[in-house]
């Protein structure tokens, strides 16, 4: 028996876990995790306590870095779309989008042309709309290969979910458009970045996933810890026994209520987190 037996970290990886906002804006490698956030989950699992990724992510992406990531449960992928289990090669959850989506997305290119987007399927593979710069240094960042289409009407089904890429104000003009639409209530509609907008079904998000995970695990919502950076971990944080943020995060981040401020993610904030969390079940 160990003192975090019953207890689960749910835990973002961009910019919460690792700090890759370099290299996406660099193009250079992504940076392996610090050697204390390494020490301090191994010790967190080695006491019973359960630590998942969740992640915007498609399944090729993480695993192209999951081999540095100390983990021991399964992972939230695609933005709270899927639960996968690594070690199984399965799906434990899934939540696609409906394929209405088709017909919404014709109706937002009208609106504004030229939309770049990638869409993102259940069998590791993804497919692009309109390339541009960001979609480069994203898959550069994520290491992941893409097949170029022309439109959302040639991709395969089932999609987990689309992932608009445009420069800022483009980006809040297609999300006012998405919002003004009767049927955006059908979709999870959240930034992950300043130049990304994802889209997943109603509901898939990572705070109804890491709920799920939790169920799965038998793990009480008192004893669920996330950590996240951005909006899209919102969610999540607002479900979350205990919540944490790393000091880079967002200020809308930093205003969930009840969040825990640790330091930025350079300076071991997975660390400092499991710190508290050693001080709160001693």
């Amino acid at each position: 028996m160990g003192k975090f037996d019953g207890v689960l970290i749910a835990s973002d990886f961009d910019n919460t876990m690792v700090y890759t906002e370099g290299a996406l804006r660099s193009g250079g490698p992504v940076p392996a995790i610090s050697r204390e956030n390494r020490v301090a989950i191994e010790y967190f699992m080695a006491q019973g306590g359960t630590f998942s990724v969740a992640t915007g992510r498609a399944l090729p992406s993480f695993a192209s870095v999951m081999d540095g990531v100390p983990m021991n449960g399964p992972t939230v992928l695609f933005n709270g779309a899927a639960i996968y289990d690594f070690p199984a090669g399965r799906y434990l959850r899934t939540a696609f989008l409906p394929e209405c989506i088709r017909d919404h997305v014709r109706q937002l290119s009208q609106l504004i042309p030229g939309l770049t987007f990638e869409i993102y399927h259940d069998d590791n593979s993804i497919h692009v709309v309109n390339p541009n710069e960001i979609t480069a240094r994203h898959l550069h960042l994520t290491h992941t290969p893409s097949q170029q289409i022309a439109s959302l009407d040639q991709a395969p089904s089932p999609i987990s979910k689309l992932l608009f890429e445009e420069e800022p104000q483009r980006l809040r003009q297609l999300e006012e458009a998405i919002r003004a639409q009767d049927w955006s209530r059908e979709y999870e509609v959240v930034a992950s970045a300043v130049n990304l907008l994802e889209i997943t079904a109603r509901g898939a998000n990572k705070g109804g996933m890491v709920r799920r995970l939790a169920e799965l695990l038998g793990v009480r919502q008192e004893n669920v810890c996330c950590v996240g950076d951005h909006a899209n971990d919102i969610p999540m944080l607002e479900y979350a026994g205990m919540a944490f943020a790393p000091e880079n995060a967002i200020p809308a981040v930093h205003r969930v209520p009840g969040i825990h401020i640790l330091p930025d993610c350079r300076e071991n904030a997975m660390a400092a987190m499991i710190e508290i969390l050693d001080r709160c079940y001693s």
